[in-house]
């Protein structure tokens, strides 16, 4: 499936093909930080597969629990999280936030990593009342 997206200030555009059916959420304490929630929603994609159309992201470099050195790639004004990937060189996996991609309504999860650092209550999102505006 052909995507695009891009930062909530619009100075990083992108756009790249996935796979609807590799959509994941991650529970996993890292990414709970960086997005700022609960949890976040990614899809990988392979890096011949992005491409950047405007703008140039900042980097910043985690090691994960597993060791792996990861980039997390954001909006240097806005600070949107835009994508995540390997910090060694070579054939490397794209790790897109689903929040930045214009066609997120079309990309439900399949899966979920890291439950066991979920938070107990976002098992029970789907009980509360729900209202359409603020």
């Amino acid at each position: 499936m052909k995507i695009d997206g891009q930062c909530h200030c619009g100075q990083i555009a992108f756009e790249a093909e996935i796979d609807p059916e590799k959509v994941e959420i991650c529970h996993c304490a890292d990414c709970q930080t960086l997005s700022g929630s609960a949890f976040r929603v990614v899809v990988p994609t392979p890096d011949e597969s992005f491409t950047l159309l405007r703008g140039a992201p900042k980097t910043y470099e985690r090691v994960a629990e597993s060791g792996n050195r990861r980039l997390q790639a954001f909006c240097p004004d806005c600070g949107t999280p835009l994508y995540s990937t390997s910090a060694n060189p070579g054939a490397r996996n794209i790790t897109l936030r689903v929040g930045a991609i214009r066609q997120r309504d079309q990309l439900p999860p399949k899966i979920q990593y890291w439950v066991r650092s979920a938070q107990d209550w976002v098992m029970e999102i789907g009980k509360l009342r729900r209202v359409e505006k603020q």
